[in-house]
């Protein structure tokens, strides 16, 4: 039988080997944490009316937004493969772009009001047009609502589906909709999408112009993507500086291999280790005043790891 390999992210496998969380972990990863949508997930999606996204671009710079749609907007094509539409919006396409940098995507779906429980679908994406989707996928309906008429489709490769649990989700409950009024599905009236709600529009003549944060290391495109060659990383600097790296972290704290990793690992492992270490040496600073979980930390009244000495 294959070994299992270990789901999450080396930064998480880290921080729960420092505050003491890796066997709690490994039984939520043990437990919960699938390759595929099972059949209660598949019917959970389709009847959900919303979900967060999340994406990012080649130079890992983050977007989060909301999606909605009627009961089965997001389709389930099967146990490893979802869909769902892109309606006619603002004309940014922040999420399209960053998905035609980088393939990446993560889905939050919450059940407010009946479950109270929410659903992870982390995967790669793929965006299609229209016609392509439907001679692929002929039983898609045509939605009657035009604003509600796809203009393209995102298809999501499943890698990680998981619950995220009930305790801190508030039961929300719906209101009729002879009270709130019709939605303006793909409107292009200011006033109907919630106008100048945060007075930006207001200030635009005022204020200077938007100024991007300073971007480092360009030429990595933003990290070590799938598509890129060993070649492209040889001779970088670290991520936050121009120096040598110095590794801060406990040689404890990472002693343990990752999961399905061989042994004695080179190159390009050794570039990524040089080029994390000084974001590395800033998590351990704070990982330092943390102390590992306690049973009385599961208690109600418990308000965080942190020894806030420092105020």
């Amino acid at each position: 039988m294959p070994r299992q390999e270990r789901p999450g992210s080396d930064g998480e496998h880290l921080v729960q080997q420092r505050l003491g969380t890796t066997e709690r972990a490994d039984r939520f990863y043990g437990d919960q944490v699938l390759d595929h949508l099972n059949v209660r997930m598949q019917e959970f999606v389709a009847r959900q009316e919303m979900f967060f996204l999340a994406t990012a671009d080649r130079h890992g710079e983050c977007d989060s937004t909301f999606r909605a749609g009627p009961p089965g907007f997001v389709r389930v094509l099967d146990d490893r493969t979802l869909a769902y539409p892109e309606y006619r919006g603002n004309g940014v396409m922040a999420s399209i772009g960053n998905i035609s940098e980088n393939p990446r995507l993560g889905i939050l779906m919450i059940d407010f009001t009946r479950d109270r429980i929410g659903l992870h679908i982390n995967g790669r994406a793929r965006v299609v047009l229209d016609e392509e989707m439907r001679a692929q996928h002929a039983g898609l309906p045509v939605d009657p609502v035009p604003g509600r008429r796809a203009q393209l489709w995102v298809t999501v490769e499943v890698e990680e589906a998981y619950i995220h649990c009930a305790k801190h989700i508030p039961h929300l409950q719906k209101v009729p909709a002879q009270q709130r009024g019709a939605r303006a599905w793909g409107t292009d009236d200011s006033k109907r999408k919630g106008g100048d709600f945060f007075g930006a529009a207001a200030e635009a003549s005022e204020r200077p112009p938007f100024r991007r944060a300073e971007r480092g290391n360009e030429h990595l495109r933003g990290g070590l993507h799938e598509d890129t060659g060993d070649a492209a990383y040889q001779g970088a600097a670290p991520v936050y500086g121009g120096g040598p790296a110095q590794v801060g972290v406990h040689r404890a704290a990472r002693a343990e291999p990752a999961y399905g990793a061989g042994p004695g690992g080179s190159g390009r492992g050794d570039f990524v280790e040089e080029l994390n270490a000084e974001f590395l040496d800033r998590v351990e600073r704070v990982l330092a005043r943390a102390q590992p979980r306690r049973p009385s930390e599961d208690e109600a009244g418990f308000r965080g790891w942190f020894d806030r000495r420092d105020g």
